[in-house]
């Protein structure tokens, strides 16, 4: 039989692309987690993963368990903090989920703290995911609410989205770069610039977004040598790989270092969507919906 310890592993490999970073984030060592997918590749007599020196990728059998035990892993934890609430006389839990393009500002924040204060016995988890994985995780119950960026390329029947506010889009450059003098930039004029997180017409959210304004201007984005999709981008900015186009809330919170400059242009804009179920949300789904929509 698998074990939880197995499944979360094998989880914890897939999402992070490689053994070496998951061994790095689990803090173990990667040989113990090879031994753990062997152990499971031979107790369901099938190759779970196919790997080479720079290659990760999932089998036919590795998907349909990484599906399964995302729900399994969830359904523990849902219950785990269930019986924990329970025991505390807590109402229930909202699992709230964010891309790292949308982080948590003054705003957000204080609406997230005025709804905890009107629903006392409701506790809100929060974690981050990709806004092209949201909509997945809210379909098969593995989250109840999502704030990610518009657009969501794969659409779901059960998961409904709705705009929360629009912003403004900024260039992160290097304070030593030679536009870091300017206040103000074209798409256009970016075309020969390396880009720390490369944008990409076929993913959904900001990197859609900001591929899509690219291609209006006759170019792809080139890549950055060093390159992240995540808030680390503003950091890899800050130490001269490249540049980086980011919502304006994304880019107050930029370190020492970096200069914002203002993107001209039309339309040089990005849009949060909330996602939750349609039919079936629950309760302190729709609740917390609604606290998001009102602000």
């Amino acid at each position: 039989m698998l074990t939880h310890k197995q499944l979360r592993y094998f989880v914890d490999i897939v999402d992070a692309g490689s053994f070496s970073l998951a061994a790095e984030r689990l803090f173990i060592a990667q040989s113990a987690l090879s031994r753990q997918i062997k152990e499971m590749e031979r107790h369901l007599q099938v190759p779970l993963l196919e790997r080479d020196a720079r290659h990760l990728e999932m089998t036919p059998a590795g998907r349909s368990l990484y599906g399964d035990a995302r729900r399994i892993l969830a359904a523990l934890e849902s219950a785990a903090i269930g019986a924990r609430h329970a025991q505390r006389g807590i109402e229930g839990t909202v699992h709230l989920l964010h891309s790292s393009s949308v982080p948590l500002t003054h705003g957000l924040l204080e609406c997230l703290k005025k709804h905890a204060q009107r629903h006392p016995g409701v506790s809100i988890e929060v974690s981050q995911r990709a806004s092209e994985y949201q909509a997945m995780d809210i379909e098969q119950g593995n989250a109840d609410v999502g704030l990610a960026r518009e657009p969501v390329l794969r659409r779901y029947p059960g998961v409904q989205q709705s705009p929360l506010f629009s912003e403004s889009l900024v260039v992160a450059v290097p304070a030593t770069h030679a536009l870091a003098g300017r206040e103000r930039v074209t798409i256009a004029e970016l075309r020969d610039e390396p880009f720390v997180a490369t944008p990409h017409l076929e993913r959904g959210g900001l990197s859609h977004r900001v591929a899509e304004l690219c291609r209006a201007q006759g170019y792809h984005p080139r890549s950055a040598q060093v390159r992240s999709r995540k808030w680390s981008q503003l950091a890899l900015v800050q130490a001269g790989f490249g540049i980086a186009i980011v919502p304006e809330s994304m880019g107050r919170m930029a370190p020492e270092g970096v200069k914002l400059l203002t993107l001209d242009g039309d339309d040089v804009r990005t849009t949060v969507l909330v996602l939750w179920r349609s039919e079936d949300a629950s309760r302190l789904a729709q609740d917390l919906v609604a606290s998001l929509r009102a602000v």
